[in-house]
């Protein structure tokens, strides 16, 4: 759970901290890749941390993690230019590629089925925490101290981190002679970094319909045909196509990938709309965000009475079910309405995703033996990593585009700068899209287990 806290005080503590970063540093222009440069490390190293873990052991591959995000916490607290932080940010998600998969797979093999409805709600505890404590504790570093204590703080949190894992001991370790796929790994990252890269900053970094655009996803399509080509061939591939249709970790894998998609546009757009088409200030439009955040921890702590009594079947359909209550009811949401209004369905998106994504989670782990249970998990890691990168570049070409269109051509204003009546048609279009996407949930709920069997 230490460990785990690096991570989720991570995801959210910088954010409050951006104009203090960038009024110290410069670079106004380059901030959003701070953020995705971690996301983009963070996704495309988690397959091949899960692969390794498989084959060396949970522990090792933790402790790598760990040591890497507190070296690029370092270099993040010590940089001079928005440059070198952006590069030091990388270093720092290509810890977070390990310790959050790891943190659950290690939950996985310690625990049985049924104590890891009661440990996963330890762990869910932590990303509540990290929902309050992150942005407040950014805000207090930025306004009073120095912002640079944002990532210095994470050092003495990861030394006793890494304390507590001497006493570690793993009940089974594997044969360490066996052969890692690096052609494939190798050929997953690039893939991986080009196809992400190319949703993360299209129609941002540079337009969709370019050169550079164009390139970049030539690249990223590739370089992941050849990985499927050389995965049929290897002998112990990276990711093994049996993860693909395996009937326990598939539903799961799909479940992540939605909720990834939606929940990303949410949380970008639920506090735009309530600051520049509802009026609230930053601080209120923080905690209509905060029910979804708060929600996804109470449904993940509670998720374990329903998939022990009724199923996982059901406890993910429950799940999907709220996500369209959820996404109904912010459809609804217009320029007159409430904070309540926003507030309350993003609470029950939160519940929503909990019950979605975390029975997939634990049957993923207990649906496969020790051997490639770093791989199952690893595999649910990652697809909530590419929704998230699909969500970014599915709602932002959606609101994008239907402003461009209201100003036939000529230039258009940053989406937080344009008037309420050209924003709210926009974002509600944005809601709708969400709600759409999320349908295929109750298909995912229908395919999953009742049961988990080996």
């Amino acid at each position: 759970m230490v460990s785990l806290s690096l991570v989720a005080i991570d995801m959210t503590i910088l954010a409050t901290a951006v104009p203090s970063v960038v009024k110290d540093l410069g670079g106004f222009e380059q901030f959003p890749w701070l953020f995705s440069i971690y996301v983009l490390a963070t996704a495309v190293t988690t397959p091949l941390y899960a692969k390794v873990a498989d084959r060396l052991g949970r522990k090792p591959v933790m402790i790598a993690g760990i040591v890497a995000f507190l070296v690029g916490s370092l270099l993040c607290g010590l940089a001079w230019s928005l440059t070198a932080l952006i590069v030091f940010r990388a270093v720092q998600g290509i810890g977070a590629g390990a310790i959050q998969p790891m943190a659950m797979t290690i939950v996985s093999d310690i625990y049985t089925l049924e104590e890891r409805a009661v440990a996963t709600s330890y762990v869910a505890s932590v990303w509540a925490t990290a929902a309050i404590v992150g942005p407040t504790l950014g805000g207090v570093f930025a306004d009073y101290l120095d912002w640079r204590l944002i990532f210095l703080i994470n050092l003495p949190i990861g030394a006793v981190a890494l304390w507590l894992l001497r006493h570690f001991r793993e009940d089974r370790r594997p044969a360490a002679t066996t052969a890692i796929d690096w052609s494939g790994a190798g050929l997953l990252t690039v893939g991986g970094i080009a196809l992400l890269l190319g949703l993360l900053e299209g129609g941002h970094a540079w337009a969709w319909a370019s050169w550079p655009s164009y390139l970049i996803f030539a690249v990223g399509i590739v370089a992941l045909v050849a990985f499927g080509f050389v995965e049929r061939r290897a002998v112990d591939p990276v990711l093994p196509p049996w993860v693909l249709g395996h009937r326990v970790l598939a539903p799961a894998n799909a479940a992540s990938l939605i909720v990834g998609v939606v929940m990303l546009g949410l949380t970008t757009y639920v506090p735009l709309y309530a600051q520049s088409v509802l009026g609230h200030s930053a601080v209120v439009a923080g905690f209509a965000l905060a029910g979804m955040s708060i929600g996804w921890p109470i449904a993940a702590a509670t998720a374990g009475r329903i998939y022990l009594s009724k199923g996982f079947r059901v406890a993910v359909a429950l799940g999907a079910l709220l996500v369209i209550i959820g996404g109904l009811v912010l459809v609804t949401v217009g320029e007159s309405s409430s904070f309540w209004h926003l507030a309350i369905p993003c609470f029950v998106l939160g519940l929503g995703f909990g019950w979605s994504v975390n029975p997939g989670v634990v049957a993923a782990g207990s649906a496969v033996d020790w051997e490639v249970r770093g791989v199952a998990t690893g595999s649910n890691m990652f697809a909530r990593s590419v929704g998230s990168a699909l969500g970014v570049a599915l709602f932002g070409a959606v609101a994008n585009g239907l402003v461009r269109s209201e100003y036939a051509g000529g230039e258009v204003p940053p989406l937080e700068s344009l008037p309420a009546d050209v924003l709210a048609p926009a974002l509600h279009v944005v809601f709708v899209v969400g709600l759409v996407v999320s349908l295929p949930l109750l298909v995912v709920a229908w395919r999953t287990p009742v049961r988990i069997s080996r």
